[in-house]
């Protein structure tokens, strides 16, 4: 057995494969057999090393095979079937460049009471190129802004879309979508921002305009006061004719602008300068990062002349005076003679500048362009009217300077003047008596200033060109410059514009009716003002101010509106003192004989313009007081109020009463 074992080359007995090495080391002679165990043992060895190799091998291939087949699968879905949508989230994780509003100036008047404030506003707005780009994921976004905002403004944004060009400059700017939204409608935006890429809900500052009729204490009954808004204006939303003339100035589709009164002149100054915040955002385009920020310069601040109290209060008289002679159409200015400072500029009817700051309404709107008394049209500075008699102190400065009278030369008024077949009346029947320019300008005498106008017999008067002249260097004619957008020149009209516009020359009827303050002459109430303003200070023509002050948005000055002279000296100072002694005497013998009762001395030009002989007439006043000391030029106008004494004079009176009894005593006085 043990022999057999020992012949056995795949035997694994230990002691037999001992055994036979040890014989090959003994024996010397028999090579062969040696040789052919060396050979079966390694046959035996590579044997079974073939098989381990292959088995294991094979397992391990396989293995490898199917992972690559996995990874191969898998990236064939990744590009195939999620291509877009990885292609897309890449694209949308990207640096943004975001731009920080700057606040709105404040402003204020006077004593430093605001009239406006800024308040919250949710606005929402897209960005073409950050919405989805396949039509049916577009549609589910406005869809989904149809079920918060309404169906309307879906299909706004979709009509302004598709006039959008991809990769055009449009592409990537906003596009306004909807303001002034409700807290739960900002909520609603909110929760569903994941899915609503390219839909921007913001924070914006809007105006909110403060009342003023609070302003004048407990004593008088609370209105609605609404006198300021053609003066202050209100911001809304830039329109595209708009965009294109400020393009310099970097607006954007979504931004606000100034549209009127001191919103848009100002517009610059209390915009301020927007900041920018450079952000990496998301493909929804959620901020990840903020990468750099530069802060916004907020507004300048606006300080008026305008007296909250005096305002209020004038507005209140007008109001109350206005039911008393059934008319809706009036303008009330106070202004300081002595610098040309706007205290109070009262137009009605009037607006709320509110309605437009919260987006009006298209009935409200339809309401205010289509009311024949026009609300939005500011008459103080744009409307244009007959003077009537109020231009008479222009004419008889312009006769006292040229010489053409003296402070004593009269003439008998006996009710008119005939030239031929025409017949230029008085408006007292029988006349007036012997009129000196002291008792024409009390009186209001009309043959009088057609003596001085257009001369009667031998009497020479100036003559269209040279009351053309003076009515110039009183103002007439042209824009006093006003810090308003808007303002009217008014018109002077002469013999070469007559020929022009009828076909007929210029006759001495014409001039009659130029001194008078009638037929085709034209002029504003702020030029009235303003005319009015030389009598008081002694012969200087300041152009009228709205804004005294603008400040810094830290509240320190920027700049102080330094007075600004635009005529003076135009007659000499003894024929200024002849004519402001004539308008003293209509208060004390004329016209206007009710303002005695004033706690100062007061002196003024009534004034009553015929434009429609089936219309009531116009009823003017213009004055200033006190007298000796000038604060306060009043000029009111009441459209179809019929005589002065009757509709302007009385707004004059219970205006001055109010003021020199509670707003101001000057030394001297006595205050009743």
């Amino acid at each position: 057995m043990a022999r057999d074992n020992a012949n056995n080359p795949f035997s694994d007995d230990l002691g037999a494969i001992s055994h036979r090495r040890k014989a090959l080391r003994l024996s010397s002679t028999n090579h062969r057999w040696t040789e052919e165990v060396f050979l079966s043992q390694t046959d035996n060895n590579e044997t079974i090393s073939h098989n381990f190799s292959n088995t294991r091998g094979y397992i391990f291939s396989q293995i490898c095979l199917a992972a690559l087949l996995l990874l191969l699968a898998r990236l064939i879905w990744l590009q195939l079937y999620r291509g877009d949508y990885y292609y897309n989230l890449a694209e949308g994780n990207r640096l943004r460049l975001e731009r920080l509003e700057a606040k709105r100036g404040i402003i204020y008047d006077s004593q430093r009471q605001p009239l406006v404030q800024n308040v919250a506003n949710f606005l929402v707005y897209v960005t073409p190129s950050n919405l989805p780009s396949k039509p049916v994921d577009r549609q589910a976004v406005l869809a989904r802004l149809a079920a918060v905002l309404g169906e309307e403004v879906s299909v706004k944004l979709e009509s302004d879309l598709a006039t959008i060009q991809p990769r055009s400059l449009d592409f990537y700017q906003p596009i306004f979508v909807s303001d002034n939204l409700t807290y739960d409608q900002a909520v609603q935006l909110t929760v569903q921002a994941h899915q609503l890429p390219g839909v921007v809900l913001t924070n914006r500052n809007k105006r909110q305009y403060l009342p003023i009729s609070s302003f004048l204490g407990t004593s008088s009954q609370p209105f609605d006061s609404d006198s300021l808004s053609l003066i202050i204006g209100y911001i809304g939303k830039i329109n595209e004719q708009e965009l294109s003339k400020n393009k310099a100035d970097n607006y954007l589709p979504i931004d606000y602008i100034g549209k009127v009164g001191l919103e848009a002149y100002y517009e610059k100054d209390l915009r301020g300068l927007s900041g920018s915040k450079q952000i990496e955002v998301d493909a929804v385009g959620n901020e990840k990062k903020k990468i750099a920020q530069q802060n916004p310069l907020d507004g300048r601040h606006l300080v008026l002349n305008i007296d909250s109290r005096l305002q209020a209060k004038l507005e209140e008289i007008v109001r109350q005076h206005l039911d008393r002679v059934n008319s809706r159409k009036a303008v009330a200015i106070a202004l300081d003679p002595n610098n040309g400072a706007i205290l109070a500029m009262v137009n009605q009817p009037s607006f709320d500048n509110n309605d437009f700051a919260n987006g009006i309404d298209q009935a409200t709107y339809q309401k205010l362009i289509n009311d024949p008394a026009k609300p939005m049209f500011n008459r103080a500075v744009s409307g244009e009217y007959p003077s009537g008699s109020t231009v008479k102190i222009v004419m008889a400065a312009a006769a006292l300077q040229e010489k053409v009278i003296t402070a004593t030369t009269g003439f008998m008024s006996t009710g008119g003047l005939r030239i031929s077949r025409w017949f230029f009346p008085d408006w007292k029947s029988g006349g007036h008596g012997w009129t000196d320019v002291s008792k024409a300008i009390a009186e209001s005498v009309n043959t009088f200033f057609y003596y001085i106008g257009g001369g009667y017999e031998q009497f020479n008067g100036l003559g269209l060109e040279k009351i053309v002249k003076y009515l110039q260097l009183f103002g007439l004619g042209k824009t006093t410059g006003i810090d308003l957008a808007g303002e009217a020149s008014g018109f002077i009209p002469t013999a070469a514009w007559k020929q022009e516009k009828t076909g007929e020359p210029w006759y001495i009827g014409d001039t009659y009716h130029l001194a008078i303050g009638q037929g085709y002459l034209l002029v504003t109430p702020l030029q009235v003002a303003n005319y009015t303003m030389a009598f008081a200070n002694g012969g200087r023509i300041y152009q009228p101010r709205l804004v005294k002050e603008i400040l810094n948005s830290d509240e320190s000055v920027y700049q102080t509106m330094v007075p600004k002279t635009m005529s003076q000296d135009i007659v000499n100072p003894d024929n200024l003192q002849t004519v402001r002694q004539a308008m003293r005497q209509t208060v004390l013998t004329g016209s206007a004989r009710s303002l005695q009762s004033l706690p100062v001395p007061v002196a003024g030009k009534t004034g009553t313009a015929q434009f429609d002989s089936r219309k009531a007439t116009h009823s003017w006043f213009t004055g200033f007081a006190p007298f000796n000391q000038p604060k306060i030029v009043l000029t009111i106008l009441v459209e179809e109020g019929g005589e002065s004494t009757d509709a302007a004079v009385p707004i004059a009176k219970d205006f001055w009463q109010w003021y020199f009894s509670s707003i101001d005593t000057p030394e001297g006085y006595s205050v009743k």
